[in-house]
């Protein structure tokens, strides 16, 4: 267990849980292999660690956003492949290339960045070509892309790039049955006979995320990614709960409870006094707040577990702080408020806060702030 100073808040991070649910999701495409998505500090559960344990539960790809989030992965000896994708002119080519990252491609201008690095570098770059199969965000569209084909044969026969990846992304694997679904996978097949029918010869081919590893089988291909579920969080409340899936929630987050006091009837809470005391009560103050993450949008909504009961935040969530009425309880200063957990407790989820705030749990988890320290246990694989 990796201890911090400060007990006014943290978010335990179970790494046992995250094996977890790393076995789980390989046994849900057993032919393909598995790429753990780490980026954004592990959807703000901590990358290092959270890469390592995903390493040890069998994952054989990691997955970032950006290149400089995949180079601190391999500044901190992480091994294997990683892949990094989201790329502007001027980034830092070269020096992913040197690392022996694997880098998306969506265009010709990235294409011929990777290149000129590989050339400087003096070794060859590999790189994977990205479809827009209808997602409408990254990718090359499916007029550019024999262009792209094109030019990165060339560039392999230059002895500057291997083109190690042919992939996309899917825009409604969470919604069951969306037709969107069966076109993009159309659309991927048929770009993918084009790149190799002028004789690219990936390693991998890949499309399927989080939601579609769990129930998608014909877009499993030759790689899976999995971000959020990694995580113990389902995609999607349509496609059940974490437990319904078998995914087990990593994060939990408490507070130290900072104030317990008593108030008249009429008293108003927090900014605006949007919430004003029904009767004689007793107020808790929870010392964490926007700053650390907690959306400002559940005010008056987010659910905490304190004293074996669960309140409602009332009145506003502040940058550092917010209250919860008590109903006359008098929980001793100090007594562990969990904003989230797995819920084995009676203590609320991210769905809930997400609920709370008319988000999705995927916001929830990954906006928790750097001055809540993360605190890691099960730290040792069993066995």
């Amino acid at each position: 267990m990796t201890e911090t100073a400060s007990a006014r808040a943290r978010a335990e991070i179970d790494l046992a849980a995250l094996r977890a649910n790393v076995r789980t999701l390989r046994a849900q495409a057993p032919a393909a292999a598995l790429m753990a998505v780490v980026k954004s500090d592990a959807y703000g559960h901590g990358a290092v660690p959270c890469a390592r344990a995903a390493l040890d539960a069998g994952a054989t790809w990691l997955g970032t956003a950006t290149p400089e989030e995949a180079l601190a992965l391999r500044a901190a000896g992480l091994p294997g492949r990683i892949m990094c994708w989201l790329w502007t002119p001027g980034g830092p080519w070269r020096e992913a290339v040197e690392a022996d990252l694997d880098l998306g491609v969506s265009g010709l201008w990235s294409l011929r960045e990777a290149a000129r690095a590989a050339r400087a570098a003096g070794r060859t770059a590999r790189v994977q070509l990205k479809a827009d199969t209808g997602l409408g965000r990254n990718g090359c569209q499916p007029a550019d892309w024999p262009g792209l084909v094109a030019e990165a044969r060339r560039a392999e026969a230059e002895g500057l790039v291997t083109v190690t990846g042919l992939w996309s992304h899917l825009a409604c694997a969470d919604e069951p049955g969306h037709p969107s679904i069966a076109a993009q996978l159309t659309r991927f097949r048929e770009m993918l006979a084009h790149a190799e029918g002028q004789g690219l010869r990936p390693e991998v081919r890949h499309i399927a995320n989080s939601p579609a590893t769990l129930t998608l089988p014909e877009s499993h291909f030759d790689l899976v990614r999995t971000g959020i579920a990694t995580y113990g969080i389902s995609p999607s409340p349509e496609l059940g709960t974490p437990a319904d899936l078998g995914l087990r929630p990593v994060m939990t987050l408490w507070a130290s409870l900072a104030l317990v006091k008593h108030v008249p009837a009429g008293h108003g809470v927090s900014y605006g006094h949007h919430y004003v005391t029904a009767g004689d009560t007793t107020l808790g103050l929870v010392p964490v707040g926007y700053a650390d993450g907690i959306p400002r949008h559940a005010s008056g909504a987010g659910p905490v577990l304190l004293g074996g009961k669960w309140r409602t935040v009332a009145g506003r969530i502040a940058m550092d702080q917010f209250a919860v009425d008590l109903g006359g309880d008098e929980p001793p200063v100090g007594d562990r408020v969990v904003l989230f957990g797995p819920g084995d407790h009676g203590e609320p989820t991210a769905e809930d806060w997400a609920k709370a705030a008319g988000t999705i749990a995927y916001e929830i988890v990954t906006r928790i702030g750097t001055r809540v320290p993360r605190v890691y246990v099960n730290e040792q694989q069993a066995g």
